[in-house]
């Protein structure tokens, strides 16, 4: 992998949300941001659009990081290649990814913390806001309850899941069981270089997992989309290496 220098991880400061377009209040602290894809992404030109409901009172899995504008935009463009697969987000909050990904045609499973009951009930009303039929899991990194072992990904999607260096063993722990459940599968995911680029190069090499794919996250975003996100947003998809796996 090679990406410009990661600034120091960081748990507790994430880079801001992004305004988004077309925001409109619910209550003073909850709003709808609307999400357009195809055409212009614009609300003239497009092709569906996805409305969130976000909360800005509460934590982190309640609102649009840029990372899930990036890597929903991607499902988007790869479209072909996510219909009628099973797709897995991990650490969805609201989901964005998941849910574009659902809209293209994929069997779709929105993951996030099975402690975050706030977080899993505003996915369900997205899901019913958007009129897609998702499944949602509560599924904590790093823990081997039941539901994990039925899993069968060929997708397996994470934006911004990279912002607390202490969750990142458990991350990879879940991400190479799924990869590794699923023969063939990928883990595509956005992110920051705040989270510690090499950190994540190591735990790549140290999970038996290798970088197939590098992107800067705004070489494929529409110029509307690209003017209202900030930071330097990697987009990576992973797989497992096979080499090492048989060593």
């Amino acid at each position: 992998m090679d990406a410009a220098s990661p600034a120091s991880p960081s748990a507790s400061s994430p880079p801001p949300p992004s305004p988004t377009a077309g925001a409109s209040a619910v209550s003073p602290m909850t709003t709808i941001s609307r999400h357009y894809f195809g055409g212009d992404s614009s609300e003239d030109d497009h092709d569906f659009y996805i409305d969130i409901i976000e909360n800005m009172q509460e934590d982190y899995g309640m609102f649009v990081w840029p990372c899930s504008i990036v890597l929903a935009e991607y499902v988007w463009q790869q479209r072909l290649r996510f219909a009628n697969n099973t797709v897995i987000e991990l650490g969805a909050g609201t989901s964005l990814p998941g849910l574009v990904a659902a809209k293209v045609g994929a069997n779709v499973i929105l993951t996030d913390n099975a402690e975050g009951v706030e977080v899993l009930k505003n996915m369900r009303q997205i899901c019913n806001l958007n009129k897609v039929n998702c499944n949602i899991l509560g599924l904590t990194w790093g823990q081997w309850d039941a539901p994990i072992f039925d899993l069968h990904p060929q997708i397996v999607l994470g934006a911004d899941v990279f912002y607390d260096t202490t969750d990142f063993d458990n991350l990879f722990a879940t991400v190479t069981f799924l990869l590794q459940n699923s023969p063939g599968s990928v883990f595509i995911t956005t992110y920051h270089n705040r989270s510690g680029h090499h950190l994540i190069e190591f735990l790549m090499a140290k999970w038996g997992l290798k970088c197939s794919k590098l992107l800067d996250g705004f070489s494929i975003m529409p110029p509307c989309k690209a003017a209202s996100l900030q930071g330097n947003i990697q987009l990576v998809e992973i797989t497992l290496d096979n080499q090492k796996s048989k060593s």
